[in-house]
């Protein structure tokens, strides 16, 4: 099934048959590495990792295309994030590269250019992330044996501190952006995220419920308004404290279930950029929050909860997380009361038994020990 014939001085042929039972060829200047290559070819044959080595002669930039056609499961928002990243930050190094000629150390090496970059750690992490999924692909397609960017090392990515408003801190706020003051008062108490926020119709709240449901979420993408289902296409229902029924009756008086509860001024799609720019930067400063983003007041929401009792499935109902430890890695700090009161209930529980019991707690000596 393979040969190995002379064409010349310095000139070596090795030939095989594919798995598929084609002829293959590959020139040599040396004999003895023809007979490694071809061992190599039998290895990968038996192991089932076999790779056409002319497969991964496609260059990256060609290849780049053909990975975003496949990305049509990601929201609007994220493709376009993919496109940007592989527009700035990878096509300019690896575009005209083939990928079998992608290097690990060579991924290794543009990954610390990137940390020695401005970039942040966490932009660096998305950057080679996005490079890896593309590669991952061309392993997946048998265009290359396996992953060159598997194994880089990567810059720890340094924890913000997360910032949670007090209630008073709330109503100040709220005070401060008039008009908007509910809307204010929904993100710092049901958790909302931006979009969800902007997408809420009126037909998906209840007030006689005081229930809200979540089941779609506008973004803008270059500009353009794009409405689909809320991040990790969680639909949920989220409890409306009954404090904000009557502000929310007020804000969808005479609204039809297909209007928006929050709009514009004249009644357009309300836009982050322009809403910090025209009410919440000076709402914030005007209340001494000098900085704040309105996704912060999501943060918030799940400080507010969790003080007033609710457990770790609770908060991650109301935001909408795919699971509770998503919940607990976002807000571990949140549940260290929770963790108090535990060993405060369990004390309390060994206390009363021991009141209660009516054997004597005797201590254990050596005397009473050998009987």
């Amino acid at each position: 099934m393979a040969s190995i014939e002379r064409l010349g001085q310095g000139r070596w042929r090795a030939r095989w048959r594919d798995p598929s039972g084609r002829q293959k060829a590959k020139t040599f200047t040396h004999k003895n590495l023809a007979d490694k290559y071809l061992q190599g070819v039998g290895m990968a044959m038996q192991a089932s990792t076999y790779v056409d080595p002319g497969a991964g002669n496609m260059s990256v930039e060609v290849f780049a295309a053909k990975w975003i056609s496949t990305q049509g499961h990601l929201k609007p928002s994220t493709l376009a994030t993919y496109e940007s990243i592989l527009g700035k930050h990878v096509l300019p190094r690896w575009g005209s590269t083939p990928l079998a000629r992608v290097a690990h150390e060579d991924v290794a090496a543009w990954v610390s250019d990137l940390i020695a970059s401005d970039l942040s750690a966490a932009t660096v992490r998305y950057v080679y992330r996005v490079f890896s999924l593309l590669l991952d692909l061309a392993v997946r397609s048998a265009r290359i044996p396996r992953n060159p960017a598997a194994g880089v090392r990567l810059p720890k990515v340094a924890t913000a501190e997360k910032r949670f408003l007090s209630h008073q801190e709330v109503n100040e706020l709220a005070q401060a952006a008039g008009d908007y003051r509910t809307a204010v008062l929904m993100l710092s108490y049901c958790g909302l995220r931006w979009g969800e926020l902007a997408g809420l119709k009126v037909g998906r709240v209840d007030l006689m419920r005081r229930r809200l449901s979540v089941v779609e979420a506008v973004s803008e993408v270059r500009g353009k308004l794009i409405w689909g289902t809320p991040k990790s296409h969680q639909i949920r229902s989220v409890p409306i404290p009954r404090f904000l029924v009557d502000d929310l009756a007020v804000v969808m008086a005479g609204k039809a279930p297909g209007d928006l509860v929050f709009t514009t001024r004249r009644g357009a799609v309300l836009r982050n950029l322009n809403f910090r720019r025209d009410v919440f930067d000076a709402a914030a400063t005007a209340a001494g929050l000098e900085g704040l983003t309105p996704h912060e007041l999501r943060h918030t929401a799940a400080s507010l909860a969790v003080s007033a009792g609710a457990n770790v499935k609770a908060v991650q109902r109301m935001l909408g997380h795919a699971s509770a430890a998503m919940t607990l890695d976002v807000y571990s700090g949140l549940f260290d009361d929770d963790l108090d009161g535990v060993a405060e209930r369990l004390d309390a529980g060994a206390r009363v038994y021991s009141v209660c019991t009516d054997a004597p707690v005797v201590p254990l000596n050596a005397e009473s020990a050998g009987r």
